[in-house]
């Protein structure tokens, strides 16, 4: 299977280049007829105690076909100081466009996601990765040269109400706009041989967000370690960093720790 599940590989190889992010998703998909399983845990700094809020996201992964694929994820968090379930979102991004060229390729893809949530609103910053419920609708584009990968997104968030009579409050803004700045390199095979060789990658990431009438923004930068086995296991660990913001934040730092499997031809007869 010439499908290799890494961040970067030299096309001319014959194999088809895969860029992964560690914060965003990037503008290429996982293979054809492929499911990815993922575990996201995130352990976050409360601003305001010494406690530490952990996230758990479950995630299932589809490689419908070469343009589209679809991701379900449940979210699980002791945020309301019982660890419990709080919702799940449905995920799918379309490629449009696709350049390739010996060593190098750009990519353009649509994507939206739904989320649902039942948890208590206490921020104004709108999360649909496990704090708000709504939807979103976004674009990205991300250019492949060599062994770096560069990969912009602009998207907007609608927020709705969460479950258990959570309304979202009047007096905050309940759209905003995200966009993001990623940079990786690939730092080791330095040649590459085989498809078995451990790939290891650093990454580096811009994240932010404006509420809706300028209510408020902030900008983070993320900095991770993305280690890629035999092609098909994948290991991030990245931390977060908010640079600034203009609006109120519940816990913006903290790690990231995501395991992830692929398994190729899932569907095959």
């Amino acid at each position: 299977m010439k499908k290799i599940w890494i961040l970067f590989l030299l096309v001319s190889f014959k194999a088809h280049a895969q860029e992964l992010f560690v914060y965003t998703e990037p503008a290429s998909n996982m293979p054809l007829g492929s499911l990815g399983i993922r575990m996201a845990n995130m352990l976050m700094d409360e601003k305001k105690s010494s406690n530490y809020e952990y996230h758990l996201v479950p995630e299932l992964m589809w490689g419908v076909n070469k343009r589209l694929m679809l991701h379900a994820d449940a979210f699980l968090s002791n945020a309301n100081k019982n660890f419990a379930a709080e919702g799940g979102s449905f995920y799918g991004k379309y490629r449009f466009l696709s350049t390739d060229q010996v060593h190098n390729h750009f990519r353009m893809a649509a994507y939206g996601r739904y989320s649902f949530n039942n948890s208590e609103i206490h921020q104004q910053e709108i999360d649909l990765y496990g704090h708000n419920s709504g939807w979103q609708t976004g674009v990205v584009a991300t250019q492949l040269l060599h062994k770096v990968a560069l990969s912009a997104n602009l998207s907007y968030l609608q927020a709705m109400d969460n479950g258990n009579a959570n309304k979202f409050p009047d007096v905050q803004s309940n759209s905003a706009v995200n966009y993001s700045l990623s940079f990786g390199k690939l730092m080791l095979p330095k040649e590459y041989v085989d498809y078995n060789q451990t790939n290891l990658n650093l990454m580096v990431e811009l994240l932010g967000q404006t509420l809706g009438s300028n209510n408020g923004s902030y900008l983070d930068i993320a900095s991770s370690v993305q280690f890629i086995f035999k092609s098909q296991a994948r290991i991030d660990i990245g931390y977060r960093q908010q640079l600034m913001s203009s609006m109120y934040r519940t816990a913006p730092n903290g790690f990231l720790l995501r395991f992830e499997y692929l398994i190729f031809n899932a569907f095959k007869k």
